[in-house]
């Protein structure tokens, strides 16, 4: 048996966007929960990775690989259908990491605003540290949940 004491240090990481979205609150919800789950897409060029959430108290939002294989991303910790869904767990870091991520809806004279923040706090890779690849991809998320609203509103 061995151990090893290392010299790195915990990182926080920091994420916030107000987006305003031209649908009504219950659209744009509808539209989160589906391109969290079955849309969701690593960057702007990479296919669907078959994610699952679970849209209730606990539920799991997981990459589903087939044959009982995958990747647990978070659990839901809050849901209040359509204003409110928080959620934590490693996220896209394998790492020792814990992310919390909130998407606070609110509505006003025909459009949706979201108030999102993902925190993250643990040994975030090098390659992650600055934020600007995770910031690019909520960038891109937001960006398929406004064409996603698009398509809906068709």
């Amino acid at each position: 048996m061995s151990s090893k004491i290392s010299e790195q240090q915990v990182e926080l990481l920091e994420v916030t966007l107000d987006i305003e979205v031209a649908a009504t609150i219950d659209v744009v919800w509808e539209t989160v929960l589906e391109q969290l789950g079955p849309l969701l897409t690593c960057g702007k060029d990479h296919p669907i990775l078959d994610m699952k959430l679970e849209p209730w108290p606990g539920g799991r939002w997981f990459r589903d690989l087939g044959n009982n294989t995958g990747q647990l991303w978070g659990h839901v910790q809050s849901i209040q259908p359509p204003e409110l869904l928080e959620l934590h767990g490693p996220m896209m870091f394998s790492a020792a990491v814990i992310s919390h991520a909130t998407f606070r809806l609110t509505e006003a004279g025909g459009l949706t605003r979201i108030d999102f923040s993902h925190r993250a706090v643990g040994l975030i890779p090098d390659e992650l540290r600055d934020g600007a690849a995770v910031t690019a991809g909520w960038v891109n998320y937001f960006a398929k949940l406004r064409a996603g609203v698009e398509w809906r509103l068709r």
